[in-house]
C-alpha cells in the first residue's frame, strides 16, 4: 500500500492487533507511525530493536516484599495509553525478538500490562533491499498483522507542497517521478529514496543562492543514485539557462555539446526518451498531424544526439531491464529504416 493509506489500516487494524510494516529504507515508515500515533493524541515511544539487548525489554530484578520480581524499565512501563513503536524490529537479535513475544501478543512485560488504548506497531526493512534483516521466528510472524509499505510520488508530492522541499527537487520530481525510489544497490553507495530527496533539499536550502554547479553535483552525488544525481545536476542547469527540450524539439536550439554539459545532456536524452513514450500512442493508425510531425522530427533529433553521444542516443531506444521495448514498434520500425536516409542527409 502506499502512504496514504497507511494511516486508516491502522487506524482499523492497529487499535485491536499488532501491525508490522515491511518496506525499504528510506521511504518513511518511523515517520507514517509517529504522525499516525500524533493523529490519536498518543505519545510515539520508540524502540530500535538493533540497540536493544532483551534486558532492555524484560527490565532487572528487585526485591519486593522478599521477592524478587522483574521491574520493566520506564520507557515502557507507563500509567497513560501510548503507541509502542517496534523499529527495524526484525533486526533485532533472537533473544530480543523472544522478549517481544508476550509484548506483541499479550501486551504485557512480567507482571506489567500495557494500559487500555495503547497500541503496537512493528517495521522493518526487507533482506531483499540489501539491509539488516534477520529471519523471524514464525512464533513472532504469527502475532502480527503484515503490510507493505512502497513508495508513491502522488503522496509525496501532496506532502512535498506544504513542507518546504527546494523547488529544484520539486520540480525535477514532477518530470521524473520514477526517479523518487531507486531499489537499493548490493555495494555501499547513495541510493535514491524520499528521503534522500528531503536530505538534498534540506542540503540546498542550506546553501541557499550561492551554488556554484559543481557544488550542486557533488551534493547530488553523496544524498542520490549515480544516474538520478547526474540527471539532477543537468536539470539544475537547465533551470539555470532556462535551456529546455521544448526549444530542441522546436529546432530554436540544439543539443549541447561542451563537454561540460556532458550531465545536461544526459538529462535532456532520459527526457526525450520520457516524452517520446508519454507522447507516441501504440498504434500508427489515426495518429493525428501533429503527432506525425513530433515523430519526424524526434527522429532527426535521434541522430543529432547519437552523433553527440552514441551512449545518449542508445538511452532513448533502449528496451527495459526485462528487454521489452519502451517505444512503440511503429516507432522502432521508421528509426531502423529512416536512419540512414537522416545520417546521409545530415553528411
Amino acid at each position: 500500500m502506499t502512504p496514504a493509506q497507511l494511516p486508516d489500516l491502522l487506524l482499523h487494524v492497529a487499535v485491536v492487533r499488532p501491525v508490522f510494516v515491511w518496506g525499504a529504507p528510506g521511504i518513511g515508515k518511523s515517520a507514517l507511525v509517529r504522525n499516525f500515533a500524533a493523529s490519536l493524541g498518543l505519545e510515539c515511544v520508540t524502540l530500535v530493536g538493533t540497540q536493544l539487548a532483551a534486558e532492555d525489554l524484560i527490565g532487572v530484578p528487585e526485591l519486593r516484599d522478599g521477592r524478587s520480581r522483574f521491574a520493566p524499565p520506564e520507557s515502557i512501563a507507563r500509567d497513560e495509553p501510548y503507541c509502542l513503536f517496534l523499529d527495524e524490529l526484525n533486526a533485532s537479535a533472537p533473544e530480543v525478538q523472544k522478549a517481544f513475544y508476550s509484548l506483541i501478543l499479550d501486551r504485557r512485560i512480567g507482571a506489567y500490562e500495557l494500559p487500555a488504548g495503547s497500541i503496537v506497531i512493528g517495521a522493518g526493512n526487507r533482506a531483499s533491499d540489501h539491509a539488516l534483516a534477520r529471519p523471524m521466528a514464525s512464533a513472532l510472524v504469527n502475532r502480527m498483522i503484515h503490510v507493505h509499505l512502497r513508495a508513491d510520488w502522488t503522496d509525496w508530492a501532496n506532502w512535498a507542497g506544504t513542507a518546504g522541499i527546494h523547488p529544484w527537487v520539486l520540480g525535477y520530481l514532477t518530470e521524473r517521478p520514477d526517479h523518487l525510489w531507486s531499489a537499493p544497490p548490493k555495494t555501499e553507495e547513495t541510493f535514491s529514496t524520499p528521503r534522500s530527496w528531503h536530505m538534498l533539499s534540506d542540503a540546498l536550502h542550506s546553501y541557499g543562492d550561492g551554488l556554484g554547479e559543481e557544488l550542486v553535483t557533488m551534493l547530488a552525488a553523496g544524498t542520490l543514485g549515480p544516474q538520478h544525481a547526474t540527471a539532477f545536476a543537468g536539470y539544475v542547469k537547465i533551470v539555470r539557462h532556462r535551456y529546455g527540450l521544448d526549444a530542441i524539439v522546436r529546432g530554436d536550439a540544439g543539443w549541447p555539446s561542451a563537454p561540460a554539459d556532458r550531465d545536461l545532456l544526459y538529462f535532456l536524452a532520459e527526457a526525450f526518451r520520457a516524452r517520446l513514450v508519454k507522447d507516441l500512442p501504440a498504434s500508427k493508425d489515426h495518429v493525428p498531424a501533429g503527432l506525425r510531425q513530433f515523430a519526424h522530427r524526434a527522429k532527426a533529433m535521434l541522430v543529432e544526439l547519437a552523433e553527440l553521444s552514441l551512449e545518449c542516443g542508445r538511452l532513448v531506444i533502449a528496451p527495459d531491464p526485462s528487454g521489452r521495448p519502451v517505444l512503440p514498434a511503429w516507432f522502432l520500425v521508421e528509426i531502423s529504416r529512416d536512419l540512414p536516409r537522416l545520417v546521409a542527409a545530415r553528411t
